[in-house]
């Protein structure tokens, strides 16, 4: 089955029907899923036996004992997932209704991982921010739970400014237990701040993920002549001539993915830059594909 255009999932009004329309391709492959089994919870001691894995041994208790031990862990049945979904007002962008703005095209992510985590019998969560107040859903699975997180997400707006660094150092102290964060955002705010909370949360034991989302004419810069462009979350207005900023521009934009890219890279987390461009199927197919061959 081929991907739906971005047009077409945008143009499903019902953010459950098009959450489930991008995850069909997934669920009707034999995928391992991304997410359950990952968290391994420290159980008990055993003298080692010969055959048991070296990695496994507790050099402490042998230091102290000079005895072999063992750690044995239990796997989880459920794994927790915080969805953290960036709402300023530079993720309306475009504006324009007849393109899928960054903040639609997020939510539709945020609800299809919302939907395949639930569909697997996962927990998952979901914090923002909405008039500078965090807006919060606990990590929970079943049906109901998830028709609340996806109605919650379906109420959102993008509008005004956020603090990344504050809603993510949250979310990872709202989860309970290990588990794995998973923010959705264009990154163009606070982004030496949001780097440190990351890398902090990872410290604490969560998996991380940044998945990008950009619009083609952010990264193209398909303008010329004199234009007016207005900063969507201070709404300071300026004129320029489009085309001779055109190339400094685009070597701004691109250096910005680069360093994204590779920070996230260099800190252990997974990251996907997607384009609003680009079928949210394809998008998530690609992006789990990844994390599953971890």
């Amino acid at each position: 089955m081929s991907a739906l255009s971005p047009a077409v999932v945008a143009a499903t009004r019902d953010l459950e029907l098009a959450a489930r329309l991008v995850v069909e391709g997934w669920r009707s492959g034999a995928h391992r899923s991304p997410f359950h089994g990952y968290n391994a919870e420290f159980q008990q001691h055993r003298p080692y036996r010969i055959g048991d894995d070296l990695k496994y041994l507790d050099w402490k208790i042998l230091a102290r004992t000079d005895r072999l031990y063992s750690r044995q862990f239990r796997e989880t049945t459920s794994m927790s997932v915080m969805l953290v979904l960036d709402t300023s007002a530079s993720m309306a962008f475009p504006e324009d209704a007849t393109q899928l703005s960054k903040h639609r095209y997020a939510t539709i992510i945020a609800a299809a991982l919302a939907y395949l985590i639930t569909s697997q019998g996962d927990a998952v969560g979901l914090i923002t921010t909405v008039d500078d107040r965090l807006e919060y859903l606990p990590a929970r699975g079943g049906r109901p739970h998830l028709r609340s997180l996806i109605a919650r997400l379906d109420r959102l707006e993008a509008a005004g400014e956020w603090q990344p660094d504050r809603v993510i150092a949250r979310a990872a102290e709202l989860l309970d237990r290990r588990g794995v964060i998973i923010v959705v955002s264009d990154f163009y705010d606070a982004e030496d701040a949001t780097r440190t909370e990351l890398r902090r949360a990872a410290r604490r034991g969560h998996d991380m993920a940044m998945l990008q989302v950009v619009s083609p004419e952010e990264v193209a810069f398909p303008f010329r002549g004199s234009l007016a462009f207005e900063d969507l979350e201070s709404g300071t207005r300026q004129l320029v001539d489009a085309g001779a900023i055109a190339m400094a521009y685009r070597d701004n934009v691109s250096a910005f993915l680069k360093r994204c890219r590779e920070h996230a890279t260099t800190d252990g987390f997974d990251y996907a830059l997607l384009s609003t461009d680009v079928p949210p199927e394809a998008a998530l197919r690609a992006f789990l594909l990844r994390r599953g061959s971890r």
